[in-house]
């Protein structure tokens, strides 16, 4: 029977893989290199939380990654491919953490979403230092470290509270209707 149980969850994944990847080109642009406000980590937490859990979530996550780069999105090195891509939306797979748990969507979103934040900023302060402009928004910084932060958290933060607000009504939405259809077998 834990073969049906996994074919079951990879089809989950799939599926969130898939609706991650097409609300990847429903964007709003948000800086001057990129980045920018979408609803792709939705899908993946969602996922992680209410149906995944942790490991499943990470390689849901690594796999939207790896496909989104794949797909055209651009990457300076091997280093920015793992980090900006595969490593930044497994990261968001960390929402699996709080399957099963009270209050599961809204600390998993937030833990995914700050788990992303974590690997572009450590991307940034490593692979593009060297790029960094001396204004970022409006502020002039010859930081590295305040301007992957300031960078990042034009998008990140947008993202982190559409995802706190949306993934906990639709993963109650998501578990509400397959609860109900498993009683009515």
């Amino acid at each position: 029977m834990k073969t049906r149980k996994e074919i079951i969850t990879l089809c989950y994944a799939a599926v969130s893989v898939a609706m991650s990847f097409v609300l990847s080109f429903v964007e709003i642009p948000v800086g001057f290199q990129g980045g920018s406000i979408n609803f792709v980590m939705i899908p993946l937490i969602v996922f992680a939380v209410y149906r995944g859990g942790l490991i499943w979530g990470l390689g849901a996550g690594a796999v939207f990654g790896t496909l989104k780069l794949l797909t055209g999105s651009s990457a300076v090195t091997w280093a920015s491919i793992l980090l900006d891509y595969t490593f930044a939306y497994a990261a968001v797979g960390l929402a699996g953490i709080f399957k099963g748990r009270k209050y599961g969507g809204i600390l998993g979103a937030l833990t995914g979403c700050v788990a992303r934040f974590a690997v572009h900023f450590i991307s940034g302060i490593t692979i593009y230092a060297i790029n960094a402009p001396s204004e970022v928004l409006g502020i002039t910084t010859s930081s590295v470290l305040l301007f992957s932060f300031l960078y990042n958290i034009a998008y990140m933060g947008p993202n982190t509270v559409a995802a706190v607000v949306l993934s906990p009504v639709l993963g109650v939405a998501v578990t509400g209707f397959g609860s109900s259809a498993r009683k009515t077998r």
